[in-house]
């Protein structure tokens, strides 16, 4: 942690000497604002720990709303942070033998397929703008965006309608795995990570749990290790296309990490299932917010 800080305090040193006069006051808001970033990183490690989904919904407005970064780029970057932080909370998993490695196959290799062509191929074809329609034009990033909300919106209602009986139901049946449904749900779901950055948890869990007759728990642990192998496999996808800031973003995913070794601590205290449906809501609201930002001015 403490080089971790040194880091971070030598980046903003630098930027601030390098700002003078009037200009300072604006700069010192963009720091909190900065700051309330990196705090919100760790947010995005712990909502992994805690209910083993949800991370991607933050990660991607917290980089352009409070970092301030492209959202193209944020998509980029979100892959990295979410796989980095999903593979270490997967070992914790994996020690506990609560991860299925036949379902994490027949999930992951259409998923990893589709998207890596899409971060190669597909989102660098997106024009910018979209389109324009007489006085309205959609850029690249406000569609991004708009998509990402409406994700939200689903990732929300899932989270928020989600009922105890199917996993229940899935404690106590036998394995039972229906692998063409299996394979097509990986395959969307790859698309929707290419596309705006998002792991997709919240579609992987009730398809481990509903196709593969999953335990819940053992829903959570596999998850995490589809999340994280196709997010850096998405991740790599855009290497050579943008330019990656290292620094920034080994702060920001170690943060990430620590938090998510946070939530699994408190995994411990906190009621998973009244978490989910609050943290539902929140997500909700931001997806509210991100359509409103976007579209409402």
């Amino acid at each position: 942690m403490s080089q971790i800080g040194q880091a971070l305090y030598a980046t903003f040193a630098a930027e601030i000497r390098s700002q003078s006069g009037n200009r300072r006051s604006l700069f010192y808001r963009k720091i909190i604002v900065s700051i309330l970033g990196y705090f919100a990183s760790i947010l995005i490690g712990v909502s992994l720990g805690l209910i083993g989904g949800g991370g991607s919904i933050l990660t991607v407005p917290v980089l352009v709303y409070l970092i301030g970064l492209d959202p193209v780029l944020s998509t980029a970057y979100s892959l990295f942070v979410v796989g980095t932080t999903s593979l270490a909370g997967a070992f914790a998993y994996m020690k506990k033998r609560l991860v299925n490695y036949r379902a994490a196959l027949v999930f992951a290799v259409p998923s990893f397929i589709t998207v890596f062509l899409t971060r190669k191929f597909i989102v660098p074809a997106i024009p910018d703008p979209v389109f324009t329609l007489g006085d309205f034009t959609l850029q690249k990033g406000a569609g991004i965006m708009g998509l990402f909300a409406l994700i939200m919106l689903a990732a929300a209602f899932s989270m928020i309608m989600g009922s105890k009986k199917d996993t229940n139901e899935s404690e106590n049946n036998a394995l039972n795995f229906n692998f063409p449904l299996i394979a097509l749900e990986g395959a969307a779901v790859g698309l929707l990570t290419g596309l705006v950055g998002a792991g997709g948890g919240f579609l992987i869990i009730p398809a481990l749990v509903l196709l593969a007759k999953l335990p819940m728990k053992m829903a959570v642990g596999t998850s995490l290790l589809i999340i994280a192998a196709k997010s850096l496999v998405g991740f790599l996808g855009d290497l050579g296309q943008q330019t990656i800031d290292w620094q920034f973003l080994t702060v920001f995913t170690s943060l990430s990490v620590v938090g998510i070794f946070l939530g699994s601590y408190l995994t411990r205290f906190i009621p998973g299932e009244k978490l989910k449906r609050v943290f539902g809501w929140f997500v909700l609201g931001m997806a509210a917010v991100i359509l409103w930002k976007e579209f409402g001015g």
